[in-house]
């Protein structure tokens, strides 16, 4: 995975907006990978799920919390993605009172599919998933990465400690 350029695709996002008006004053908007790579060093993490239990309790709200840590060590952002909606992506960062880390929607898994961390997580319920990993992004190239242990369609286990913020900081 080291020095290869993440895939170009399309994200379908939700964007709030004030012009829309109503209950639910947000507009759709399209963004691709390269408006949130591109030109800029970051972490992109990736996780099962919004709303499920390691991600929810400790590794979103754990790079969130570090997010200062990063920026001291020339990270531009932090990006976490899922194969979930936006609208579950807004409701999930939102109920996580994110302020630092920006969600990005992977619906059909096509980012995730390309990425080649598209697995199945049939005896969840789930369906096709990410596989747990994190990865230091210079202009969209992969820097370093970071792979829980295991890949595999349906996983006995949820591996995460090789992806975790804290893991990654030290490596900084």
């Amino acid at each position: 995975m080291l020095n290869k350029k993440v895939p170009d695709v399309i994200f379908k996002t939700r964007i709030r907006d004030g012009s829309v008006g109503g209950d639910n004053p947000f507009r759709w908007e399209e963004r691709s990978s390269g408006s949130y790579f591109s030109n800029k060093r970051v972490v992109l993490f990736s996780l099962p799920g919004a709303f499920t239990p390691t991600c929810s309790t400790l590794q979103l709200p754990d790079y969130d919390k570090l997010y200062p840590d990063f920026k001291k060590n020339g990270m531009d952002g932090i990006y976490c993605i899922a194969v979930n909606d936006a609208f579950v992506m807004n409701a999930w960062g939102k109920s996580q009172g994110v302020r630092n880390i920006e969600l990005i929607p992977d619906g059909a898994g096509e980012f995730t599919r390309k990425m080649g961390m598209l697995v199945e997580k049939g005896p969840e319920g789930f369906g096709m998933r990410s596989w747990r990993y994190a990865a230091i992004l210079n202009d969209g190239i992969v820097e370093a990465w970071y792979e829980e242990p295991g890949f595999s369609d349906n996983c006995p286990d949820d591996p995460y400690g090789i992806s975790a913020p804290q893991r990654i900081l030290e490596s900084l």
